[in-house]
């Protein structure tokens, strides 16, 4: 018998750079004291067809918080993208420019959805009991009850154009702001509470305040 021959290959780097990481226990409480607190209505905002959403009542309260993670999603998109000097302003400024919280109750949902801005980000504050058993007792194919499914591209056999996941308490996802995304519904008698917001980076800040000038 000859020797088979070996032959190299590589994957081609493809796809948005979704960041998954924690927050502390003490922020997630920090977080959920603020939007209970907050009335600030802003479902005529939104793309949500849910309970309640308001708006945080004074976000520079997290602006160190942010800053940080921020700056997390930065250094982990410098090795996803392959030319960062080409592809991406190197070390940008991103600035928070909208915080909102979302109340999901039984049947509601967010609809598949893009953002504003840069980045965007979902942070998971409540999630209870009964929830997770209804989503542990699901028997489909997608994330299930209360779970969030983020799309990219065309969906066909033997690609990756979708990553879904049923979130915890404390979870972060942050992800481009053009990246289409969609929460599914439950019948759990409870309320799903998550925290999100858009954010500028120096690039488009520039852009919006040229444009600004150009109408006056």
């Amino acid at each position: 018998m000859s020797e088979k021959t070996k032959i190299g290959y590589n994957i081609l780097h493809w796809g948005p750079c979704v960041v998954h990481t924690k927050i502390s226990s003490e922020m997630v409480e920090l977080f959920l004291k603020e939007a209970k607190a907050s009335n600030e209505d802003a479902t005529s905002t939104l793309a949500g067809i849910l309970h309640k959403e308001v708006t945080l009542r004074d976000k520079d309260k997290f602006k160190k918080f942010f800053e940080q993670y921020f700056s997390l999603y930065n250094h982990a998109l410098s090795t996803w993208v392959l030319d960062l000097a080409v592809t991406h302003e190197i070390n940008p400024k991103y600035y928070l420019n909208k915080l909102w919280c979302n109340f999901q109750r039984p049947n509601d949902f967010n609809p598949p959805h893009s953002h504003g801005g840069a980045l965007s980000f979902v942070i998971y504050i409540q999630i209870p009991e009964e929830l997770k058993k209804e989503n542990a007792a699901f028997k489909g194919l997608s994330a299930g009850p209360g779970g969030v499914t983020f799309i990219y591209g065309d969906v066909e056999v033997n690609s990756i154009g979708h990553h879904s996941v049923f979130p915890q308490e404390g979870d972060m996802f942050i992800f481009p702001a053009w990246l289409k995304h969609w929460v599914y519904p439950f019948k759990s008698d409870c309320t799903r509470i998550s925290i999100s917001g858009n954010v500028m980076d120096s690039v488009k800040l520039n852009q919006l305040e040229k444009s600004k000038d150009e109408k006056v």
